[in-house]
């Protein structure tokens, strides 16, 4: 394994961990927008505007990657190797 395939797979692995931070983000700030909306009492569901304009950009995230583990190891990366070279 070269120098180079070996940081393409940890990088990999680190955006597999950027989508799940992203996708907890998310829900924490829609979550919250939610409660403001049910606390004012405001007439439209104003939340959905912001949850579906940031939602297309969590699911474009989401389908460039797949969910990881917390901790690289060297399985991980032969595994993404592995994939890349089919």
């Amino acid at each position: 394994m070269t120098e180079d395939e070996r940081q393409w797979a940890i990088n990999r692995i680190k955006a597999k961990r950027a989508f799940w931070v992203h996708l907890v983000v998310y829900a924490t700030v829609n979550a919250f927008l939610v409660f403001i909306w049910a606390v004012t009492s405001s007439d439209g569901f104003w939340p959905i505007w912001p949850m579906l304009g940031w939602g297309i950009g969590v699911a474009a995230h989401g389908a460039s990657v797949l969910a990881g583990p917390s901790t690289i190891s060297e399985e991980q990366i032969d595994r993404e190797l592995r994939a890349r070279h089919g």
